[in-house]
C-alpha cells in the first residue's frame, strides 16, 4: 500500500492543506494520504494552538467525503514533542509492508538539516516537495550537497541506494496561513473559501473553546 504522511500542527486545517494532499494523492496514484496533526509542534511552542483533540476534529470535517484522504491520530499516544523522525519510525512499526511518502513544501525542504535527525529521513520513507516554483534550483543544490549519493533519474526526481526518492512535484500555489486564518476568525470576518466548511462551521459551534488559545473575538 502506498501511503503519503501529511504533517503539521493544523492550526487550524485549511484549504492549502487539503488541495495539497489531494494533488500528490492524484499525481503519484497513492491509495491514501493521511493527515497527522502533531500533538507538540517542536517549532511552534505557544499557548494559541488548540488542544490536540480538537485539531484533529478539524481535520475529521476537513476531509470528510474526500476520497483518498484520511487523519492518523497517533501522535496523540506519544509523550514529548512530535518529531518526523519518529512518526516515521511509527509508521514503519505497524505498516511495515507500506510505501511511505512524506509531503513537505520546498522551503521546509531546505530547513531538513535543522530537524532532529531530518537528513535521515529519506532512509525512511521518500519524500515529495511540493515545488514552490522558484525553489526548484535550490532544492537540486540542497541535494547534491547533503545527500552526494543521491542519482537524478529524471527531471525533479532523486533516487537513493535505500531505494527512496525525492520528487519535486508542482501543484495549485494556495498561499494560505494558519495565523492569518486564526485573526480573521478573532475579527470575525469570513472564512469562505480560506476553509473548508466543516471546519468554519466547527469553530463557529466550539467558538468559546476556541477562543480560550486563539484569543476573543472582536
Amino acid at each position: 500500500m502506498k501511503i503519503g504522511i501529511l504533517g503539521g500542527s493544523f492550526n487550524p486545517v485549511h484549504i492549502g492543506h487539503v488541495r495539497m494532499a489531494i494533488e500528490v494523492q492524484e499525481r503519484l496514484s497513492l491509495d491514501r494520504v493521511e493527515l497527522v496533526p502533531a500533538k507538540r509542534p517542536p517549532h511552534k511552542e505557544g499557548t494559541d494552538i488548540l488542544p490536540f483533540e480538537l485539531r484533529l476534529e478539524l481535520i475529521s470535517r476537513a476531509i470528510a467525503d474526500v476520497p483518498g484522504l484520511g487523519s492518523n491520530p497517533l501522535e496523540g499516544a506519544r509523550p514529548g514533542p512530535s518529531f518526523t523522525c519518529d512518526t516515521l519510525h511509527c509508521y514503519k512499526t505497524e505498516q511495515p509492508e507500506s510505501e511511505l511518502f512524506f509531503l513537505l513544501g520546498a522551503s521546509t525542504f531546505l530547513e531538513l538539516d535543522k530537524w532532529r535527525r531530518g537528513l535521515e529521513i529519506p532512509e525512511m520513507a521518500s519524500l515529495v516537495v511540493v515545488n514552490r516554483w522558484e525553489a526548484a534550483a535550490k532544492v537540486a543544490e540542497f541535494i547534491a550537497d547533503r545527500w552526494p549519493k543521491a542519482e537524478e533519474d529524471v527531471e525533479g526526481t532523486w533516487f537513493f541506494p535505500q531505494g527512496h526518492a525525492v520528487r519535486l512535484v508542482n501543484i495549485p500555489r494556495l498561499d494560505i496561513k494558519g495565523g492569518h486564518v486564526r485573526r480573521r476568525w478573532r475579527e470575525r470576518r469570513s472564512l469562505r473559501f480560506l476553509v473548508p466548511p466543516g471546519v468554519e462551521a466547527f469553530l463557529e459551534e466550539r467558538a468559546d473553546e476556541v477562543a480560550a488559545h486563539w484569543g476573543e473575538r472582536k
